[in-house]
């Protein structure tokens, strides 16, 4: 029997599927409401260093316990883990337990991202001054940030488990177009993004690209990078997927699509409307990860949650 994992990489790889579309979350933050717990990443471990090994010991255990409680809840193929602290050794150890509990059932990523993304207001500005004042620095700092994570990536290539990839998690756009021009953004991130995947594959992994927003001014650069994924497919940035499928649907799997804001704001009918567009737009010809164009995240009612996945069960079968 084919496991979450088998069934997780076979989409990536766009291969035929038989049962039901893999599915996954970039993070699901309402483990409170689900498990009454904490999410690892809302938890403070400022004193990590102080503690006896085996009390951090526990809060792996614990950490890795939740990640299962939810992969197993809601069907997740791939366990995206949010290590805390976030640190090589401690994400290796942290999958170790993981692996320990599980063998080979979960796919299990993290981030891994290292080229520039949407700058926060408080950096903007100086941003924008760097690209046009210094734009040498700039393209300096882009490279040592890919070597910088080429370098962990060595670190978490084993032969006996663990890491199976990363997700790519700059973000580039607003709901209107990315931040940068096509023209900036092939100077300062797509060349280094490129590099970042070409050495993540070479290292045995597989890359998925994540970035909300409207991706179409730079979709072919996104494309030219060449990962296994994309996603999120952001419909509230006037992404379709059924455009997408149709033009980059041989070349890439897709995931995600499915309208988180109205997962949160819309009617029940909304939700439905948006997931089956998803799935029937997605799922033919494989290669297509159902998920929403986000994450679960830490206001949404799990009552929606549960209601997309109750479509994608009687629906999400090939």
């Amino acid at each position: 029997m084919i496991t979450p994992r088998e069934r997780f990489i076979a989409a990536l790889e766009r291969r035929p599927i038989i049962g039901r579309v893999p599915h996954f979350e970039l993070v699901f933050f309402l483990t409170m409401e689900a498990f009454g717990r904490v999410h690892p990443s809302h938890r403070s471990y400022h004193q990590w260093d102080q503690m006896e090994e085996k009390e951090r010991q526990m809060h792996r255990e614990d950490m890795a316990d939740l990640y299962i409680k939810t992969a197993e809840r809601f069907e997740h193929d791939a366990i995206f883990i949010h290590p805390n602290p976030d640190r090589v050794d401690e994400t290796m150890r942290l999958i170790d337990v993981i692996r320990e509990r599980t063998g080979d059932r979960y796919y299990i990523m993290r981030h891994g991202d290292a080229t520039f993304s949407l700058p926060d207001g408080d950096h903007m500005a100086e941003f924008c001054y760097r690209l046009a004042d210094e734009p040498d620095a700039v393209k300096a700092e882009a490279q040592k940030m890919v070597d910088e994570a080429l370098e962990h990536g060595y670190r978490y290539s084993r032969q006996d488990g663990g890491l199976d990839g990363f997700a790519l998690c700059s973000d580039y756009c607003f709901n209107t177009g990315p931040f940068l021009s096509p023209r900036q953004f092939s100077e300062f991130v797509t060349p280094y993004l490129v590099q970042l995947v070409a050495g993540y594959k070479e290292l045995g992994f597989y890359v998925i690209k994540h970035t909300d927003g409207n991706i179409m001014p730079i979709i072919d650069q996104l494309m030219e990078s060449k990962p296994h994924a994309l996603h999120s497919l952001d419909p509230q940035g006037s992404i379709d997927i059924a455009e997408i499928k149709r033009l980059y649907g041989d070349e890439v799997c897709l995931c995600g699509n499915v309208n988180c804001g109205l997962l949160d704001t819309g009617t029940d009918e909304q939700v439905v409307e948006s997931v089956r567009y998803a799935l029937q737009n997605g799922m033919p010809g494989g290669g297509y990860i159902f998920c929403t164009s986000n994450c679960i995240y830490t206001g949404m009612r799990l009552s929606r949650y549960e209601l997309m996945l109750d479509i994608w069960r009687q629906e999400g079968n090939y």
